[in-house]
């Protein structure tokens, strides 16, 4: 009985087995460091979340600003905060000035929400794809792999199942690489996504406080 091994599988495959496998290697390693570093991200918005206490508590607007500054190293918090500071002079001619004051910090926050919305979703598409496409990567690679295999072994005679149970079993590898490289991909799109639905939530908590405070006037 032949030992089946990725490479015994590497030096029977053909070009397209090896685009295959150098394929669902980038794949790997794309989803593994978009993993880290938004695992990374996600872990310092969740501990910046206490800031938005922090503001409130704050004796002037300025110094809740440079509270948030201070305790949000990724910005998501900030680019709400520092909103406050921002004002359309009201001598200048733009199609902004031509609203209220209150309609435009509504602008004004809707923007920094958008904002912060794609620095927590950037990446996450690609997650996604990786997830959803590697198994069937995998699969395809399997099925040229037994493709292969049955074409090599029909041109030298009949064909017997123990003729085809190493090359066929190696073929298999495939699929279970494919899967090793989706199921983390959609674990952590999940669990990114999770993060994603608290810090919006928060997001826009701390966005319709801020609109009434600063519009009270």
């Amino acid at each position: 009985m032949e030992h089946f091994s990725f490479a015994t599988y590497w030096e029977r495959g053909d070009a397209i087995s090896h685009a295959v496998a150098w394929l669902l290697l980038a794949m790997s390693l794309t989803s593994w460091f978009f993993i880290l570093s938004k695992g990374w991200m996600a872990w310092r918005v969740r501990r910046s979340a206490g800031v938005v206490r922090r503001f409130w508590d704050a004796p002037t607007l300025q110094d809740g600003v440079a509270v948030v500054a201070a305790g949000d190293p990724e910005g998501i918090y900030l680019a709400l905060a520092s909103q406050g500071t921002v004002r359309v002079a009201p001598g200048q001619a733009s199609l902004g000035s031509a609203v209220s004051p209150a309609e435009q910090m509504t602008r004004l926050l809707r923007d920094a929400i958008h904002r912060s919305t794609v620095r927590l979703e950037s990446g996450l598409t690609l997650l996604a794809s990786i997830a959803s496409t590697a198994p069937f990567v995998g699969l395809l690679g399997t099925v040229w792999g037994i493709y292969h295999a049955l074409a090599a072994v029909s041109s030298t005679g009949p064909v017997q199942i123990d003729r085809i149970a190493g090359p066929v079993g190696e073929a298999l590898i495939m699929t279970g690489v494919g899967l090793m490289v989706a199921i983390p991909a959609v674990l952590a799109y999940n669990g990114f996504n999770r993060v994603n639905r608290l810090t919006l939530s928060e997001l826009d908590a701390f966005a319709h406080d801020l609109h009434a405070y600063l519009t009270k006037n």
